[in-house]
């Protein structure tokens, strides 16, 4: 929910309210503040749209953005993408599989 990204990863609610919940600026806010609010030293972050409803003509259902954070690293590893999933479920397991992906070396 935007109100966990704020309270629990301290994303701004100007960055929400500017780009939206689902945007990169988002998606990297989140796995920066998953770094501040640990000891981790990477952090993935996922949001999106997985359906059944709530999406738009500019952010369909499917769109899925995600965040890698490195901690003391100033790489920025952010990108959207549109998953084709016939259902909720199927576009949660495709998005998993990605952030999995965005931790191998």
């Amino acid at each position: 929910s935007n109100e966990a990204k704020h309270e629990l990863l301290g994303v701004s609610n100007d960055i929400i309210d500017a780009f939206g919940a689902v945007s990169i600026a988002c998606a990297w806010a989140m796995a920066e503040g998953a770094l501040r609010h640990s000891k981790a030293d990477v952090s993935v972050a996922i949001s999106g749209i997985a359906g059944p409803g709530g999406g738009t003509a500019q952010k369909p259902v499917g769109t899925v953005v995600f965040a890698r954070c490195i901690r003391g690293s100033d790489e920025i590893v952010a990108e959207e993408r549109l998953l084709d999933g016939a259902d909720r479920a199927e576009i949660r397991r495709q998005a998993a599989l990605i952030a999995l992906e965005l931790l191998l070396p």
